[in-house]
């Protein structure tokens, strides 16, 4: 690695970053028209009432990720107490608790099938549990543990109970074969780190959110990205699948959230919270796609109308940063986690 302020380095870097300009430049051009003035005759979406319906107490340390199952259900949640905690968001009851080898988890993932869930974080590794198999203490089994990064683990998604995407530190996008605990994809997907995926619906597809300011689709067969997308000013922290396929939202470092167009090329909307004093976390989708929610380090979730693009609201609860947000599949419900060691349940 070249030493920080090398000529041959910065010289790159910079005509890295013209380039990147005149890309930006270029797909400003072909912007004719906003998604709000596309939508001006549509009716204003009803102003969105949701409560907490469970607050869901065990954990002993920041909560940093949660994720639901595919049951609509279920939803497991990573804490820097080193434990991954499965709840019934019906009952606000624990299923299962599981103790991990490292504190520092900072993604989770729910198999579709809710057979499995993955975690993993500071110790530059991937850990698959089974729920239903059971070692002799009672914990869910583990079954494979995916290491191989020069990174931390920063995100992972299911494709199904036998294929994961993992998103690191160390720039890269991996996919592994549960069955032999082996990787079968390993590239550099971006600048920097990779902190985001989100799976299309789908699943021939997926995006990615990085501390390169930028996010990138691609096809789960192909090494290289179909679209990169620009426009944020800092870190993607999160991004989310439009649930028709054909657009994602994202929520950034930068204090804003937005929505790019997959066919257009093009950002559709940029979305501000009343007071634009603090960076999103996380971003999901109602099942819609009319309402997007944004997890904050101000503690709350913001809401906004997406074709309108209007503020439609903020849950207040979580005493401190919002972390992570997850809607669930039937669209009945959001489950959010904080650094306040917390898990709410809004419905």
């Amino acid at each position: 690695m070249p030493p920080k302020g090398d000529p041959e380095t910065e010289a790159l870097r910079k005509e890295l970053e013209s380039i990147y300009q005149k890309l930006k430049e270029a797909q400003e051009k072909q912007a004719d028209v906003t998604l709000e003035s596309a939508c001006g005759d549509v009716a204003d979406a009803p102003r969105v009432k949701l409560s907490t319906k469970k607050m869901m107490k065990g954990h002993l340390n920041k909560v940093n990720s949660v994720h639901y199952s595919g049951d609509g259900r279920h939803c497991v949640t990573g804490s820097l107490d080193g434990k991954l905690i499965i709840w019934d968001t019906y009952t606000g009851n624990k299923m299962q608790v599981i103790p991990l080898r490292s504190a520092w988890v900072m993604t989770v993932a729910f198999s579709e099938s809710g057979n499995l869930v993955a975690c993993g974080g500071m110790d530059n590794m991937c850990t698959v549990y089974d729920l239903n198999n059971r070692d002799a203490s009672g914990v869910a089994k583990m079954v494979r543990e995916l290491a191989g990064y020069d990174g931390f683990l920063s995100s992972c998604r299911f494709l199904d109970d036998t294929t994961l995407i993992t998103g690191s530190g160390d720039m890269k996008i991996c996919q592994w074969d549960l069955e032999t605990g082996r990787k079968t994809t390993d590239f550099n997907a971006h600048l920097g780190d990779v902190v985001s995926i989100s799976l299309s619906p789908d699943k021939n597809t997926y995006v990615t959110g990085s501390v390169d300011k930028s996010c990138r689709l691609w096809d789960i067969r192909e090494q290289k990205p179909k679209q990169t997308f620009f426009g944020h000013e800092a870190d993607v922290n999160s991004v989310c699948f439009h649930p028709s396929g054909y657009a994602f939202a994202t929520g950034s470092e930068d204090k804003s959230a937005r929505m790019f167009d997959i066919r257009s090329d093009q950002q559709l909307a940029l979305y501000k919270p009343p007071t634009p004093n603090s960076g999103f976390t996380s971003c999901g989708l109602s099942m819609s796609g009319r309402i997007l929610l944004c997890g904050s380090d101000d503690n709350n979730i913001h809401m906004w109308d997406t074709l309108k693009n209007q503020h439609n609201g903020t849950l207040n609860g979580h005493e401190n940063r919002v972390t992570s947000i997850s809607v669930a599949p039937n669209g009945l419900a959001v489950a959010s986690c904080s650094w306040d060691q917390h898990v709410r349940v809004w419905g």
